[in-house]
Parts: structure tokens; C-alpha cells; sequence
């Protein structure tokens, strides 16, 4: 079977998600896109006739963020005619999705180039949503038309999930500040230390002025004291009548009837709200030898899980488990771990239930400091990875993270020795 190598990684800084606020707010998600199509493209001397598919994830594609992404934003960055693109959405995950995708084609043997990414601008998405709820246009979700739920069943809202799991397992809240508070930390050493400067490619306004060149969302003044203030997020959303007295806690104690459960999680231990892109060059052995490019890294092994929608949030652990065994390989043979920080209980529970060291998961810190642009965040954790697998000098790195309608994917990378 031919090998998918990771030739290069680039993503933009995240900014700040909210209309009106944020860096790169005022930008459309085509830019974003393009940005890092450019960057790919100029790093490397790609011929872009040559690539022969972009497959791309954004999750919300309505508005700015339809009309396949990957096509247009590459037509906008300028590559060739001939470099197709597709647009792809599995919620959160769909970043790892897009170049898992890619690997398959390469490795079936029916393309040699590929470029994968994504995009999400939750800023746009926040004021997409607004709009239609000032509109009185109902949102996709339980309460949606009075057959909703039952179409929907068993899917709650994830933040409500994740205080349910907490529950469950057993994890206190401190556990879960403590888990975010190391995660400003690590983030802010990595900023200071320039860990992310091979990756971050700065987002330019449309008359050349730098829009931003670094990352937004990250607050290195955050102490225990600051989180411990903080104001549960979804105790009230977990009891607001959604029609007919149904609820999303009533919804979880369909399943989990004797389940006592109370709000856990807030803005510091959740990800945060933010815009971003992201894009992996993924090519054949044979492409690589004939255009000149060295390999950063190989795609060992991918996979995917379904687990319960109930929770929504429980499968990262078994995609671990599924790609590993994929990859014949050991959880003692992995150097890094990227597991998105959806919410607190989803790493802390991924660490525990498989007595992970601490040092090797988000060793730079993850969603809960930097943010997660939903679509784009695999891609950039994939770079994350690999940038750190080259820093410490380790081989293989594992990038999974939870998706609504209780899915994860999974992918296992390894760092290629240039010299």
C-alpha cells in the first residue's frame, strides 16, 4: 500500500469568536481559508495544477460558510483551475475527517496530492444564529418542530453532556479548573517560546494590513481563584424547557434515570469561542520525489468511533483504542497526544481511563486556552502534533477529539527524521 506523507502543516492564529470583537471577525471564511491554501502553496513551490483534490471541513455550512469552501477558497487563493475541491462536516471532528480522507486517496493509489483543511468562523456562525433567532426562524436541534426530540433522540447539548459526565465518572469540578488552568500555562510557555512559529501564517486584511498575527484568545493571567468564581454555564440551559416540558436534563435521565448531575463546567474549563483555518499537505512518496518536497511526517493509521449521542462526548477513548490496535501499536509507544478540550471531562476522562502521563497530553496547552474553530481544530491539532513530535525529537503522535452525535475520529502520525 503506498504511504501518505504529511509534507506540511499551516494554520492562522485563532481569533477571537464574537461579531464585532474578535480580530478576524470582520473577514469572510473564504479568506481565512484561502489564507492558509496560499501559505501551503507558497512554502512549498506547489504547482497547484498538480494538486488534485482539497477536502475541507467546515461544520456550520449555511450563509458565508456554504457553496463548498474548499473549491472557492481555493479558486480565491489563486491555485489553478484544475485543483478540485470538496467540503465535508463531521461536527467538531471533521478537521481530523478531512485528512484522513486525503490519506485514503493517496493510499488507495488513485491521487498522489491532496490538500486538507477546514475552516470555521463561530463569530459569523453567532451572528448567523442571532439573526435567525431575531427572525423567528427555529434553530436544528431538540424543540425544532414538535417531532424534534424524537427524531433527534437521544442528542442533548454537549455542555449539559459533559456536566452528566462528570457525574458519572466521578470528577469534581476542581479537577477540571486545575485541568484548564495547566492548559493557560502550557499555552502561554509555548507563545513565549515560539512552539507554534513553523505553523502560524498571519491573516492579512484585504488591502495588506495584518489583520492578526498571533494568537487572541489565550489568558495567561488566569489563576485557581479566577476559575473557582466562575459561574456554571449550563444549569440553566440543562432546565429550559425546550416544548412540552422537555428538557435537556430530562432528556440524559431518559436514559440515566437515577442520574443526580449540577453544572461543572463554564467559560474557563470549556473551549473557547473561536475563528480560525487550517490546511495539511498530504501527498504520495512518488509526488514528493518528483516535485523536491521532504516529508515532515506519515499517516501510520486512522479510524472512527460511534458511541452514545446521550453523552455525545465518551468517544475518544475507544477511536484511541481502535486506531492503536490499526497501527499495532501501544499507548506507551505514543510521545504526544492531542485530545481536544471540548470540555474539561473530555480530556481529564480520556487521561484517566487510560493512565496517560500528563505531560504528553496537549504538552502546549489545547482548546480551553487557544480555542476551537469546530471545523478546523483537527487540522491544526495534526500540525500541533507534528510540530511538537519535531521539537522533542518523538515518533508517533495520536490526535482524536469528541464530535456531536457521540463520534470521534482518530488519526496516528509519525514524525519522518529529515536529516
Amino acid at each position: 500500500m503506498p504511504e501518505a506523507y504529511i509534507i506540511d502543516a499551516v494554520r492562522t492564529p485563532r481569533g477571537i469568536g464574537k461579531p464585532g470583537k474578535g480580530a478576524l471577525a470582520h473577514l469572510h471564511p473564504q479568506h481565512l481559508a484561502a489564507t492558509v491554501l496560499a501559505a501551503i502553496r507558497d512554502r512549498n513551490e506547489l504547482e497547484t495544477a498538480t494538486v488534485d483534490d482539497i477536502v475541507w471541513s467546515t461544520s456550520n455550512q449555511e450563509g458565508n460558510q456554504g457553496g463548498d469552501l474548499g473549491r472557492m477558497a481555493a479558486l480565491s487563493a489563486g491555485y489553478d483551475v484544475k485543483a478540485s475541491g470538496t467540503t465535508l462536516s463531521r461536527f467538531c471532528g471533521g478537521g481530523i475527517t478531512s485528512v484522513s480522507f486525503a490519506a485514503a486517496s493517496v493510499m488507495s493509489g488513485m491521487e498522489d496530492c491532496i490538500i486538507a483543511g477546514g475552516t470555521e468562523m463561530m463569530s459569523y456562525v453567532a451572528a448567523s444564529t442571532a439573526a435567525k433567532t431575531n427572525a423567528g426562524i427555529p434553530s436544528m436541534g431538540m424543540g425544532s418542530g414538535h417531532d424534534a426530540l424524537d427524531v433527534l433522540h437521544p442528542q442533548s447539548n454537549q455542555g449539559v453532556c459533559g456536566d452528566a459526565i462528570a457525574a458519572i465518572e466521578g470528577i469534581p469540578r476542581e479537577a477540571l479548573d486545575a485541568l484548564a488552568l495547566v492548559s493557560q500555562q502550557r499555552a502561554d510557555r509555548a507563545i513565549k517560546e515560539n512552539r507554534f512559529a513553523r505553523s502560524v501564517v498571519p491573516v492579512l486584511n484585504p488591502d495588506g494590513t495584518v489583520a492578526l498575527d498571533r494568537e487572541e484568545f489565550p489568558r495567561p493571567e488566569t489563576t485557581a481563584e479566577g476559575l473557582a468564581a466562575l459561574k456554571p454555564s449550563f444549569e440553566a440551559l440543562a432546565d429550559f424547557d425546550q416544548g412540552n416540558g422537555r428538557t435537556f436534563r430530562s432528556q440524559i435521565l431518559r436514559r440515566y434515570p437515577d442520574l443526580e448531575f449540577r453544572g461543572v463546567h463554564h467559560a474557563g474549563n470549556s473551549s473557547g469561542v473561536v475563528d480560525g483555518a487550517a490546511a495539511v499537505l498530504v501527498t504520495s512518496a512518488r509526488y514528493a520525489d518528483e516535485h523536491g518536497l521532504i516529508p515532515r511526517g506519515r499517516i501510520v493509521a486512522y479510524a472512527n468511533v460511534g458511541d452514545d449521542p446521550t453523552l455525545m462526548l465518551n468517544a475518544p477513548v475507544p477511536a484511541a483504542i481502535k486506531v492503536l490496535a490499526k497501527a499495532g501499536l501501544g499507548k506507551e509507544d505514543i510521545d504526544v497526544w492531542e485530545i481536544n478540550e471540548a470540555f474539561a471531562v473530555v480530556t481529564e476522562k480520556f487521561i484517566r481511563d487510560l493512565e496517560l502521563d500528563r505531560g504528553k497530553v496537549n504538552p502546549n496547552g489545547g482548546s480551553m486556552a487557544l480555542g476551537h474553530p469546530i471545523g478546523a481544530t483537527g487540522s491544526i491539532l495534526i500540525g500541533t502534533a507534528l510540530d511538537e513530535l519535531e521539537r522533542t525529537g518523538g515518533r508517533y503522535g495520536l490526535v482524536t477529539m469528541c464530535a456531536a452525535g457521540g463520534m470521534a475520529p482518530a488519526i496516528i502520525i509519525e514524525r519522518i527524521d529529515a536529516s
